[in-house]
């Protein structure tokens, strides 16, 4: 059961930048020494995506205990060289605690890392694209009207991929995607029938939401007892195996390597002592430690 509660908070707490459920009553911050460590963690992130020539960039980062159910990263977002909030902020869905809804936010780097929430080892992705799917998503995330075009009423952290009751953050990101890349208009009567057409165009594409295995069926039950979880989105066959298609950064980063084999990632994490880079898809240990070709930066007051 204390996996349950892992659950929960996993799924909730990444498309919130102020937090879900508990976490929009918890203004407990990160200490001093925590919150100095992830700022220099994000100065590497935001140094590699200037130097890297690119003018966007899908980022993702790790979350709470996602781990029992395979998966290291739980939020994504589309990092903008030219966002007009900051240089490479990001911009995501998040749920608004304040308004008890979700909104469309641009969040600089610092502030996105500092969502990590993992105090010893955390992790970050970022994909760059080829030019032709960089600029057209880039051009997208831009578009204030589209993104809000594709904006959901209704937050559910573990909504269904290919819903439209609910949405969660990386849901948004998967529908904002395909409009971009199906080169269909967004600008539709209605939310419904924009996010309609490109959930449409991603089963058309391909593309596979994650598959989450919760692996007793009493606990989709209790899951139900947060506000922000839901399962009447799902489909009672996958309900009857406990288990739940739902859009996460594991499953877009598949989708955009298939679809762009020359897409490159870079993944970064961080101790205590050090942040490490590595290019390429073989993931990072998840200890954080150094393999031949990976590259070290020491973090200052470690």
């Amino acid at each position: 059961m204390k996996w349950l509660g892992g659950l929960c908070l996993s799924l909730a707490a990444p498309c919130s930048w102020a937090g879900l459920g508990a976490f929009c009553t918890d203004t407990t911050e990160p200490g001093a020494a925590v919150q100095d460590r992830l700022i220099q963690v994000a100065a590497v992130v935001k140094a590699e995506l200037a130097a890297s020539g690119h003018h966007a960039a899908i980022v993702a980062r790790s979350g709470l205990a996602l781990q029992r159910l395979g998966q290291r990263y739980s939020h994504a977002g589309v990092s903008l060289q030219a966002n007009p909030n900051a240089p490479w902020s990001v911009r995501q869905l998040y749920f608004a605690c304040d308004e008890q809804r979700p909104r469309i936010f641009d969040q600089g780097l610092p502030g996105f890392v500092l969502g990590v929430h993992d105090a010893e080892v955390g992790f970050v992705s970022v994909l760059l694209l080829p030019p032709d799917a960089e600029a057209t998503l880039a051009q997208a995330a831009l578009n204030d009207h589209l993104a809000l075009q594709l904006l959901g009423n209704t937050y559910s952290a573990n909504a269904h991929a290919f819903g439209l009751t609910y949405q969660n953050c990386n849901q948004w990101l998967a529908e904002l995607l395909a409009t971009a890349w199906s080169g269909l208009s967004a600008d539709l009567p209605g939310s419904l029938d924009a996010r309609a057409q490109a959930q449409h165009w991603l089963q058309q594409q391909g593309y596979q939401a994650t598959l989450l295995d919760v692996g007793w069926r009493p606990l989709l039950w209790l899951a139900t007892l947060s506000p922000w979880l839901h399962t009447d989105d799902h489909p009672a066959a996958d309900l009857a195996e406990a288990r739940l298609r739902v859009s996460m950064p594991e499953g877009l980063e598949r989708f955009v390597r298939d679809r762009a084999p020359a897409a490159q990632r870079v993944e970064f994490c961080y101790t205590p002592q050090h942040v490490l880079l590595r290019h390429g898809w073989a993931p990072l240990p998840d200890d954080c430690q150094p393999a031949d070709g990976d590259r070290v930066v020491p973090l200052e007051g470690s």
